[in-house]
C-alpha cells in the first residue's frame, strides 16, 4: 500500500494520454494509473518482504530496496521512473551520479534514512531506559554520528563534484524549435499545416544557428512521402543542418529521427528501440487483439517496430547520441552507447504528457543522464520543455512548457569521461550486493 501510494502519486500524469480521446481509451485511465502503480508497488512489496525474511535489519532493507529499484530500469523492458534516488535531483548530491549513477543515489538516500530513523529509534530507546547498567555512549550517539558524516559525504561531496559553469564562449548554436502541439490537435487535418508552418517559421527567424532541431514526430507525413516538406525546411533553414523527428515505413513503421542537410538530403538516420510498451506496441498482441483492445500511440493497427539498439548520430558539431522520448528515461540506454558522443540530443513529444508533473519529471531525468555522462544534452518537445542542459545538469536554457517559439543557445563542451559512463551499473551492483552481503554477516552475528 505504501508503494501504490507513492507511485500513483509519482504516476499520475499517466492519466493523461487517455483522454487524449477520451471517447475510445477514457475508460482505461484509472486501470492504467492503479494497474501501473500497483505493478510498481510490487517491487517494493519484495524488498521489504525480503528485508523481514533475512532479518537483517534496516540494512538489509537499504540492500533488497535498493536492488529492487536496480531491477526496475530492467525487468519487462524496465521503467525507472520516480526512483528513490531522484529525490536528491534539486540539491548538490545529484552529482554523486557522475560516479554511481542514479541508482547509487537510491542507496545513498535509503541509507541515509534508515540511519536517521535507526538513531531516532535508538535515542527513543535509551530515553526509556534509565538503567545504571546503560553506558554514557551508546549506540544512539554512534547512529547519529554516522547519520551526520553520511549526510556529509552525500552533499559535501556532490558539492566537491559539481562542475563549474561550462565555456560557452566561440561554440556553436543548437535553436531548439517547440511548435506547442497538443496531442488531441496534433494530428488533426485542420491543424497539421498549423502546427508545421510555426515549425518552418521558427526555423527561418533570425538568427545564425549551426543546427536546427525540431521534436518527435515533427513531420506530419511518413519519411518517405517527405520530400516536398524536406524542400520547405531546406528552404526555411538557408543551409543549416536540421535535425528532426518523422515517421517511416520499411516493413514496418518506425519511430525515427533524421538529419536533413543541404538541400533536403537525408544524411543520417536512427530508430528508436526502446519503445514503450502499450503505447508503441502491444505486449502480448494475441491476448489483446482477442479482447480488442489496441494501444495509444500504434500507427493504423500495426505496432512500431524496434531499431537495432543505441548508436552515433554524425552531426556538423560532432557526434551526438540520439534518444527519442523516453529512451532518455534509461541510463543503460546512454551508457550503451558504441562510443562517446560530443553530446546527448533528444527530440520528444512531452503532449502525451499533459501540463502536470509529468514533463517536469521527464526533464528532470534527462538533467541526470547529463549529470551521469558529463556530456551536455540538446533537447527538443513538442509542448516543452525545451533546453540546452549542461554537463553538469544545468539548465542553460530553455522554453517553458506549453510555449510555442524557439530557444538559441550555444552547445557546451563535454567534461572528462565520467566513472559512471565508464562502469554503468555495474559499480552499483557491486555496492548493493556488498550492502546485503554486510547486512546477512551481522543478522548471523546477532543470532550467535
Amino acid at each position: 500500500m505504501f508503494g501504490l501510494g507513492y507511485f500513483a502519486s509519482v504516476l499520475v500524469w499517466i492519466v493523461q494520454p487517455f483522454f487524449v480521446d477520451a471517447a475510445v481509451t477514457g475508460w482505461m485511465a484509472p486501470f492504467a494509473l492503479v494497474g501501473m502503480g500497483g505493478g510498481m508497488a510490487l517491487f517494493w512489496a519484495l524488498a521489504f518482504w525480503g528485508a523481514a525474511r533475512f532479518r537483517g535489519g534496516w540494512l538489509m532493507l537499504v540492500g533488497v530496496w535498493a536492488l529492487v529499484e536496480l531491477a526496475r530500469a530492467y525487468v519487462f523492458t524496465g521503467f525507472p521512473w520516480g526512483l528513490v534516488g531522484y529525490a536528491l535531483a534539486p540539491t548538490w548530491a545529484a552529482h554523486w551520479a557522475a560516479v554511481i549513477g542514479s541508482h547509487g543515489l537510491t542507496l545513498l538516500t535509503l541509507g541515509l534514512t534508515a540511519l536517521a530513523a535507526a538513531s531516532i529509534t535508538a535515542a527513543r530507546s535509551k530515553s526509556t531506559d534509565q538503567s545504571a547498567a546503560t553506558p554514557k555512549h551508546t549506540a544512539p550517539a554512534m547512529l547519529i554520528g554516522s547519520t551526520v558524516l553520511l549526510a556529509g559525504v552525500m552533499f559535501g561531496g556532490g558539492f566537491l563534484l559539481r562542475p563549474a559553469a561550462p565555456d560557452v564562449v566561440d561554440r556553436p548554436i543548437v535553436r531548439m524549435v517547440q511548435p506547442n502541439a497538443p496531442q488531441h490537435l496534433k494530428w488533426h487535418p485542420d491543424h497539421i499545416p498549423t502546427f508545421f508552418q510555426r515549425q518552418v517559421t521558427a526555423t527561418s527567424a533570425p538568427g545564425d544557428p549551426d543546427l536546427i532541431v525540431w521534436p518527435e514526430t515533427a513531420l506530419p507525413m511518413l519519411l518517405g512521402n517527405a520530400d516536398q516538406a524536406l524542400d520547405i525546411i531546406a528552404t526555411a533553414a538557408g543551409g543549416a543542418p536540421v535535425v528532426m523527428g518523422v515517421q517511416r515505413y520499411e516493413d514496418g513503421y518506425f519511430n525515427a529521427m533524421i538529419l536533413m542537410e543541404g538541400q533536403g538530403q537525408v544524411t543520417q538516420l536512427y530508430d528508436k528501440h526502446h519503445l514503450v510498451p502499450f503505447g508503441e506496441y502491444m505486449p502480448f498482441s494475441w491476448l489483446f487483439r482477442h479482447i480488442s483492445i489496441g494501444g495509444l500511440a500504434q500507427r493504423t493497427q500495426a505496432a512500431y517496430s524496434a531499431g537495432p539498439g543505441p548508436s552515433i548520430f554524425d552531426t556538423p558539431l560532432g557526434a551526438a547520441l540520439p534518444l527519442i522520448c523516453y529512451e532518455a528515461v534509461f541510463p543503460q540506454d546512454v551508457t550503451g552507447a558504441p562510443t562517446r558522443p560530443a553530446y546527448l540530443l533528444q527530440v520528444t513529444n512531452d503532449a502525451w504528457f499533459g501540463t502536470w508533473s509529468g514533463p517536469q519529471q521527464h526533464l528532470m531525468q534527462a538533467r541526470m543522464r547529463a549529470i551521469e555522462t558529463g556530456l551536455p544534452l540538446v533537447r527538443a518537445a513538442n509542448t516543452g520543455v525545451s533546453a540546452m542542459i549542461g554537463p553538469g545538469g544545468r539548465i542553460l536554457a530553455s522554453l517553458p512548457l506549453g510555449q510555442q517559439g524557439f530557444v538559441d543557445a550555444p552547445l557546451p563542451n563535454a567534461r572528462v569521461s565520467t566513472i559512471y559512463w565508464k562502469t554503468g551499473d555495474w559499480l552499483v551492483f557491486v555496492l548493493i550486493l556488498g550492502t546485503i552481503i554486510g547486512a546477512l554477516t551481522l543478522s548471523f552475528r546477532n543470532s550467535d
